[in-house]
């Protein structure tokens, strides 16, 4: 940033109740920060849903040049909505327990780390994506990811052993569902499938890799099919999913679309970034290429299966322990 310029607004939205990680002090580190590298600061907390929406509605009023979300994929969400075909900037401070976004635009879990991030100021146009006109930013869902984010969301504890019990849980007596996919309005096929996912970006949060080569810039879907089939196979599915070999499985259909239609034999359960929604027996998909600016990681590595899942919670175990000791 350049120090003789203006000072760009910056709002910094906390949620201090999201994910299982400590706030305290978080906001003063953030102001700190930022008032350091030249930005005016300003620190909202949200005290219920929707605020982050409405904070972020009058950041974009009042011209702010970004807005960070400082909790969970909820936070972000509820941020991000706000921000769409804006000029202001979304910015993540992940503390939340899944983080899908923050992982996948290279938003390190450890505050410092992040802010060096928002501070080198790389703002790029990204994609967002709509079902049934409401937005999402990594995944939307339907079928046993979506089964599982519903049980979830009963349960009094956050976390991802909470999300694993969930996940066990709903895998007991979890039945198929069948469902007609159109591509691109043309390309139209029938399956009777586990999971069907449509991602922006290339997890659901946790390192749990759905699309491991979705990209946010690329103007395109990343549609997952995973097929049913015996026990066994989901748990190896699941495997792979932590591995970022998901792609490489034969129970699975991997394409690329700007639009895809779902339908299915009535409403039920879906989930947009993890959140659990009820949709319709039929959900139109469809990519907004550009449509949201973000800070992200321009240094960044290439994705690389197997190496890069094991790498990644490693570095981050690493970067928090440097935090600590700081």
């Amino acid at each position: 940033m350049n120090p003789d310029s203006v000072k760009r607004k910056i709002r910094v939205i906390v949620n201090p109740v999201s994910g299982t990680r400590s706030k305290r002090g978080v906001a003063d580190l953030i102001e700190r920060s930022l008032l350091d590298s030249g930005y005016d600061v300003e620190v909202c907390y949200t005290t219920c849903r929707g605020d982050a929406t409405r904070l972020a509605r009058e950041a974009v009023a009042m011209d702010c040049y970004g807005v960070l979300a400082v909790g969970g994929d909820g936070t972000v969400n509820e941020t991000a909505v706000a921000l769409c075909g804006s000029r202001t900037a979304l910015g993540i401070i992940p503390l939340g327990s899944g983080n899908g976004l923050a992982r996948h635009v290279g938003i390190p879990m450890d505050v410092k780390a992040a802010l060096r991030v928002i501070r080198r100021d790389a703002v790029r146009a990204c994609d967002y994506a709509t079902a049934n006109d409401t937005p999402f930013f990594c995944t939307c869902g339907f079928g046993f990811d979506a089964a599982v984010t519903h049980r979830f969301s009963r349960k009094k504890r956050r976390g991802l052993m909470t999300y694993l019990q969930s996940t066990l849980e709903e895998f007991k007596n979890y039945q198929c569902e069948n469902y007609r996919i159109t591509v691109d309005g043309y390309e139209e096929f029938e399956q009777d499938a586990f999971v069907v996912a449509c991602c922006n970006a290339s997890q659901y949060g946790n390192n749990a890799f759905i699309a491991p080569r979705a990209s946010i810039t690329d103007g395109l879907l990343d549609l997952t099919v995973i097929h049913e089939g015996h026990p066994l196979s989901k748990v190896l599915v699941g495997v792979e999913m932590m591995t970022g070999l998901i792609g490489r499985n034969a129970m699975i259909d991997t394409l690329r679309a700007r639009r895809v239609r779902i339908e299915r034999g009535s409403a039920g359960p879906a989930h947009l970034d993890g959140e659990p929604v009820e949709m319709p027996a039929s959900i139109d998909v469809r990519i907004v290429p550009g449509g949201l600016n973000m800070f992200v990681n321009d240094r960044k590595s290439r994705f690389r299966p197997l190496l890069s899942a094991l790498y990644k919670p490693l570095e981050e175990f690493a970067s928090r322990v440097r935090s600590s000791l700081s």
